[in-house]
């Protein structure tokens, strides 16, 4: 009985390509899955942490405004929720209307207390997107170099060898066009990933902004008691 033919490694493929590949080579595959690592992260943790000012939102909704005083309602949000820092803000900056800040309306005042919390964490909502916006635009150009580079490095091989032939060409010029294939697997999901996370967040701000123009109508009719 004939034996059944193993199938055999492929000669072109990403395995190749890193042990025939120089250390720049190596680098430019290094960085492109460090940079998809990166994306990945902040996509997840980013959407975590959506999911997170959601249910914040939640807690901000009945239970905060049936409370007795905005300090018992802000105490009973958790420590962690932006609602409760923008109403500690809140608070404080009406607690502070006094001596040369007096001189200022009260209403412009609360106002700008108000909008720097929310300038705050409008910021911290945006914290990471940058990475995606990075990645997305550098890697296909980070993969582009590495094509560039294992094609000149495979046409000098192929110089010095004096073999010019098919299956000689097709092997490192093959392995030099994965890393741009690389780069777009890379690129893909990072400008996605932003765009949708900067859809979320708009929704995210407008839950926050909401909030912030109701607090801002009650310290107004509580000074004004």
């Amino acid at each position: 009985a004939v034996a059944p033919a193993t199938p055999s490694d492929n000669p072109y493929g990403l395995g190749a390509l890193w042990a025939q590949g120089d250390a720049i080579a190596k680098i430019t595959l290094l960085i492109l899955v460090l940079m998809s690592v990166s994306s990945w992260y902040v996509i997840f943790s980013k959407w975590a942490e959506q999911r997170r000012m959601h249910a914040f939102a939640q807690a901000a909704q009945g239970p905060f405004w049936a409370a007795a005083s905005l300090r018992e309602a802000s105490e009973g949000l958790d420590a962690a929720s932006p609602y409760r820092f923008i109403a500690e803000k809140g608070l404080e900056g009406a607690a502070k209307h006094g001596g040369l800040l007096g001189s200022v309306d009260f209403n412009t005042w609360v106002s700008l207390s108000l909008q720097r919390a929310l300038g705050t964490v409008q910021s911290r909502l945006q914290n990471g997107l940058a990475v995606l916006a990075t990645v997305g635009s550098t890697a296909p150009f980070v993969g582009l170099f590495g094509t560039v580079w294992g094609i000149y490095h495979a046409l000098v091989k192929i110089g010095i060898s004096g073999q010019a032939s098919i299956d000689k060409v097709a092997g490192p010029v093959g392995e030099a066009l994965i890393m741009t294939a690389i780069g777009l697997a890379v690129a893909v999901p990072a400008v996605l990933g932003y765009n949708w996370l900067v859809r979320r967040n708009k929704a995210v701000m407008e839950e926050v902004q909401a909030f912030g123009a109701d607090l801002h109508a009650v310290l107004l009719a509580s000074k004004s008691k």
